[in-house]
């Protein structure tokens, strides 16, 4: 059976994937890596905890969604045996919006807990904000320090991996959302330039796609699965 190793968004937690993982079937074996809520780590020493949870016995297909994307690819263009393929989830080589990259001296003083859950639901949620998902969304900030909040927004602002794009080379997936305002469109055309055997696919979703439209990304990854075991049959 092929594992699917999932490194999450920004909060870090499994929960919010919950309904993903459900969706995606028998004949996958999904991993979720949880990192520490309450320790402010950076890119670095996230991807040696991602490393880690890597199953050594059996092939699997990486994941990377949204803050997690430029540890995916780190981990991918080292070649790790069992790796056949990665998936990349409304995420990023280099920072999304470079423009805010000056602004990281303000970090410090942005009062993260006292944003209304409400605007952080327009960016993340968009027109598919509901009750109960901004319940959910507050729900799981609610179980990770403003410390580590911060840490993980300024690792975005510095981050920039696109060197390791041409060192991979597994089969790629793209999930864009349609209605992303958090990252731009053109940080999937970016990657996919890079990559000769990326393939980007289109969901109706914002930029929580995993929370809004599981079914859809579930489908979406199994079939990419499934024709990646029927190719290494084939081999």
């Amino acid at each position: 059976m092929v594992a699917l190793v999932v490194l999450p968004g920004m909060d870090g937690t499994a929960g919010p994937r919950a309904e993903f993982v459900a969706a995606l079937g028998p004949d996958i074996e999904p991993r979720i890596v949880s990192y520490p809520a309450d320790r402010a780590l950076g890119y670095a020493e996230l991807e040696t905890l991602a490393r880690a949870a890597l199953p050594q016995d059996r092939p699997f297909v990486l994941l990377g969604e949204s803050f997690s994307g430029p540890i995916a690819i780190s981990i991918a263009a080292a070649s790790p045996p069992q790796l056949i393929g990665l998936v990349l989830c409304v995420t990023f080589a280099s920072n999304p919006r470079p423009a805010l990259g000056a602004l990281r001296w303000l970090l410090p003083l942005l009062p993260f807990r006292l944003a209304p859950i409400r605007l952080t639901g327009a960016f993340l949620l968009g027109r598919f904000a509901s009750a109960p998902l901004l319940a959910a969304m507050r729900s799981t900030l609610a179980e990770v320090s403003m410390a580590t909040l911060k840490a993980r927004t300024d690792a975005v602002l510095r981050v920039d991996v696109r060197s390791a794009l041409l060192r991979i080379r597994v089969p790629v997936l793209y999930l864009r959302a349609s209605d992303d305002r958090l990252v731009p469109g053109r940080c999937a055309d970016t990657i996919a330039s890079a990559i000769a055997q990326a393939r980007i696919v289109d969901i109706e979703a914002p930029h929580l796609m995993l929370q809004v439209a599981p079914a859809a990304a579930a489908a979406t990854v199994r079939a990419f699965v499934e024709t990646l075991t029927a190719t290494s049959a084939q081999l």
